[in-house]
């Protein structure tokens, strides 16, 4: 890219981030949790088909992508390097952001289950400390799989790791929370975790709902993923 184009680019981004109405919608981002639509345009302040040409032209620059989850939409930064130049803008700007609040009820909120796998602030940290222990790693945009260092110390956990993988399913995939609005662990991977964590005592279901609990077990036994 030669000094024209990229000052070309440079300005079409600066326009797209310059409108204030895009400009509150990249700021609620910046806390990492997906939104729809709907809540970005309440946000903004502006009409839901506002909101629409909006979050197209951010779309178009790639300030924002879009990512299906059942019957929604959701909208996040495309990625650290965007967050990182907002960040720094607002360091410029010297505005706070506000902090993202959840209106899920709170037992649910902890724990759930979505599906067959684990949902809820538990999920969500499940999904993290496994990255973070360099056990799972993304192979394709939402598809993870785990490092020779993460299969081994699964198994020996107790999941049995080929035959997750031999499911008619994806193994291990990224699945949008809807109170945390952050990725939890889905696919076969994640539905053995959860049965392995009911096997354990690591966590219990409600009989009557999807709420679930972690246990004092849990905490005592795999603090390194079990706790946020």
């Amino acid at each position: 890219m030669d000094a024209s184009t990229a000052d070309t680019h440079l300005a079409r981004l600066a326009g797209a981030i310059a409108e204030p109405a895009r400009a509150r919608m990249l700021c609620c981002l910046l806390d990492g949790h997906a939104r729809t639509a709907t809540e970005l345009a309440a946000v903004a302040e502006v009409a839901a088909s506002t909101a629409s040409a909006h979050l197209a032209r951010l779309k178009e620059q790639r300030l924002v992508e879009s990512v299906a989850q059942g019957k929604h939409r959701y909208f996040r930064l495309t990625g650290s390097e965007v967050a990182a130049a907002l960040e720094g803008l607002l360091v410029i700007a010297g505005a706070p952001r506000n902090e993202f609040r959840p209106t899920t009820p709170s037992r649910l909120r902890s724990a759930r289950t979505c599906y067959d796998h684990m949902a809820g602030t538990a999920g969500v940290a499940l999904h993290d400390r496994l990255h973070a222990q360099g056990w799972l790693q993304e192979v394709a945009e939402g598809d993870y799989d785990l490092t020779p260092e993460g299969a081994v110390a699964l198994e020996s956990l107790g999941i049995d790791v080929e035959d997750a993988r031999n499911t008619r399913r994806r193994f291990a995939c990224a699945c949008l929370d809807w109170s945390e609005r952050r990725p939890h662990l889905g696919g076969a991977l994640g539905a053995a975790w959860l049965q392995l964590s009911l096997r354990r005592g690591w966590v219990r279901q409600d009989l009557d709902g999807r709420a679930l609990a972690l246990t004092p077990k849990a905490h005592r036994e795999l603090p390194e993923l079990f706790t946020p």
